[in-house]
């Protein structure tokens, strides 16, 4: 994933050659295949390149347009070949994505941002008005950040140079926060006052005079997708989900693909390989790899992934967490944390991961992320229950209240109000309990930031869009705040793809039948269904993986005497975010193996080191390193991804 920056000076004057200096010193990481650069006036511009594919290598950027447009691109430009066909001209098959994104955003101007599929974000400075223009994908693979201070409007794929070089210290955003300690922030937010993210799916359009945000794309509440029998929908669902792995073997290099042993990275592993074998892929091999812990009890993934591994005739790279340090670290004081739960000292995993593809030449590692909560992971008969009710189906609605109260072993009517919940203001109806804030948070916090607190949690609508369709937009919202969430990688370099987020693929998944997604007793019915003979059938019908719990409990217990001592003298209390007495309490509950939330004590310890990392470097607004008491040590976790 390439890396772009930019600042204008609304005066004319260009930036402090020192400044670009640091700037540059830190995208180099990021894009290690060279650099270059546009400067006009009080405009410059920085790219660093990351190539994943040969077309890649061939081009050139910051690029300019036949109009004198300036275009910075990260992506992968999935259709590529129909735009190609669409625009003619001196466009070919060779042609570069940048050189397809230029010319379709000079037949189509804002219009071109919908025509792009695939994973991006870009620029284009437009010097014959004066205009910016910064857009971003339909879910929000690739970041990209701006800020607009004392007549300097400054963006960047990555948050670093923003927040490190602005000469200033920064008031922490509280709903960010809120949100991280709950169900992760909105992805238009960024920990900081003043620097704004691009949210997925939109345009900013830039000027002196200000910057309007628009929404360029959306799915159609409208499109709904009806077949015959199930063997159609089967059919149309391995359609889509092919094309979308396929698209993302698009590399010249060979292509790492994480394998669990679920269902979500099996599936993509299994259609990668057939089509590779069909000869349809441009990589040119698919590694895998797989972490695993015999320490968890409830985590024993080698039987599933060996069996995949026995299937593809080829073992990957195994990395056994379990073994490895589940301490709390230090920050060093030369490593900026840039987010909460962002890079300490790099831990031994991290370590085996490097090595692994740097030794294989892994530049693009696909993730399973998104299959379980767009496939109908969650066995709830809930969305096809709420689209009865909407449009009044009530003999429908009695029959399958009646075959899911069997099949979940509860009493029809308590179905029946879950479903019609959903259709009440929550202020109304109160928050389930697993939403509840976390009791340690200070209770000012919690009741300015509730709305982040509980997961921005909304009504649905009784008339518009099928209820099914709003749910499937609110998982999508969740999984847009879960990729902003998290920086770009740079140990090593790679370009993260997500062959379930898919746009085709979505699309799909929004417009069937919720009945097709998940029957009584038979979660992710159409995928299991779709993909028999492709997926070995001890995958398809394992049970649903547990959750990792013991790892965090164990650290918290080896590292209580430190914790103690830093829960004595919390930043984060310091701030009115937390309670120091409460939050204590349930350190003492989880060392003891008592029921806490889990989730949110550790965020909030990762907080808590994140906010020591800003003090030492001096970029909290009203939080000296002083604050932190003599000898007391800056503490982190380190635990694996499925405990925060």
């Amino acid at each position: 994933m390439s890396v772009q920056f930019g600042r204008w000076s609304f005066d004319g004057l260009p930036p402090a050659r020192d400044y670009v200096e640091k700037v540059c010193g830190i995208l180099t990481s990021y894009g290690p295949d060279g650099s270059d650069s546009y400067s006009a006036g009080g405009l410059n511009i920085l790219y660093r390149a990351f190539h994943t594919t040969k077309e890649a290598r061939h081009e050139r950027q910051p690029y300019i347009s036949k109009s004198g447009a300036v275009i910075t691109w990260d992506g992968r430009l999935d259709n590529r070949t129909e735009l190609i066909h669409q625009l003619k001209g001196t466009l070919t098959t060779n042609s570069t994505d940048v050189s397809v994104v230029a010319a379709a955003y000079e037949r189509w101007k804002l219009d071109s941002f919908a025509k792009l599929v695939g994973d991006w974000a870009m620029s284009i400075w437009n010097p014959n008005d004066h205009t910016l223009l910064l857009a971003k994908d339909l879910v929000g693979t690739r970041h990209l950040y701006y800020t607009l201070d004392k007549g300097q409007f400054t963006w960047s794929t990555t948050l670093d140079p923003l927040v490190l070089f602005a000469g200033h210290s920064f008031e922490l955003d509280e709903e960010y926060i809120a949100g991280w300690l709950s169900f992760l922030p909105s992805a238009r937010l960024t920990p900081y006052v003043g620097i704004h993210s691009v949210p997925p799916s939109t345009f900013v359009l830039v000027k002196t005079s200000g910057q309007t945000i628009t929404k360029y794309w959306d799915f159609n509440p409208g499109n709904t997708i009806l077949y015959r029998n199930d063997a159609e929908y089967e059919e149309h669902f391995r359609t889509v989900f092919r094309e979308s792995v396929r698209r993302r073997l698009r590399s010249d290099s060979p292509v790492l693909a994480e394998l669990s042993g679920g269902m979500d990275s099996t599936s993509i592993v299994c259609m990668a390989d057939s089509i590779m074998v069909q000869g349809h892929a441009d990589t040119p091999r698919i590694d895998t790899l797989s972490y695993y812990s015999d320490s968890e009890p409830n985590w024993n993934e080698s039987p599933f992934f060996t069996k995949v591994e026995s299937q593809r005739g080829r073992v990957g790279c195994h990395i056994d967490v379990g073994s490895q340090e589940n301490s709390i670290f230090e920050f060093s004081g030369d490593r900026f944390a840039v987010v909460p739960g962002s890079r300490g000292r790099p831990s031994k995993t991290s370590r085996q991961f490097e090595a692994y593809t740097e030794s294989q030449g892994n530049r693009v590692v696909l993730s399973g992320v998104g299959g379980d909560e767009v496939t109908g992971g969650v066995p709830t008969p809930t969305p096809e229950l709420e689209d009865l009710l909407a449009r009044a189906d009530l003999r429908m609605l009695a029959r399958q209240l009646k075959v899911w109260s069997l099949n979940k072993k509860q009493p029809w009517f308590h179905l029946l109000i879950g479903v019609v919940r959903r259709f009440i203001p929550p202020i109304l109806v109160g928050v389930p309990k697993y939403k509840r804030p976390a009791p340690w948070l200070h209770p000012i916090f919690v009741k300015h930031h509730r709305v982040a607190l509980t997961g921005y949690e909304r009504r649905l609508a009784l008339v518009g869009p099928r209820p099914s369709f709003q749910e499937s937009l609110s998982t999508l919202e969740v999984l847009r705040r879960q990729l902003a969430c998290f920086p770009p990688p740079s140990e090593p370099p790679h370009e993260k793809r997500y062959p379930f987020l898919d746009r085709d693929l979505l699309e799909f998944l929004f417009a069937v039948p919720p009945g097709q997604l998940v029957r009584p007793g038979q979660r992710r019915s159409l995928m299991r269904r779709a993909l028999v003979g492709l997926v070995p059938d001890e995958i398809l019908n394992r049970k649903r993986k547990a959750f990792v719990d013991r790892s965090p409990r164990m650290a918290i217990s080896t590292e209580m005497t430190n914790l103690r001592q830093m829960s004595k003298h919390m930043l984060a209390s310091s701030l009115r975010i937390t309670e120091t007495r409460t939050f204590c309490e349930a350190l003492e509950r989880a060392s003891d193996g008592h029921e806490v939330p889990m989730i949110s004590l550790m965020r909030t310890l990762k907080l808590e080191t994140w906010l020591r990392n800003l003090a030492h470097w001096k970029l909290i607004s009203g939080v000296t390193p002083e604050a932190k008491q003599p000898g007391q040590p800056l503490v982190g976790g380190v635990f694996p991804l499925a405990s925060v």
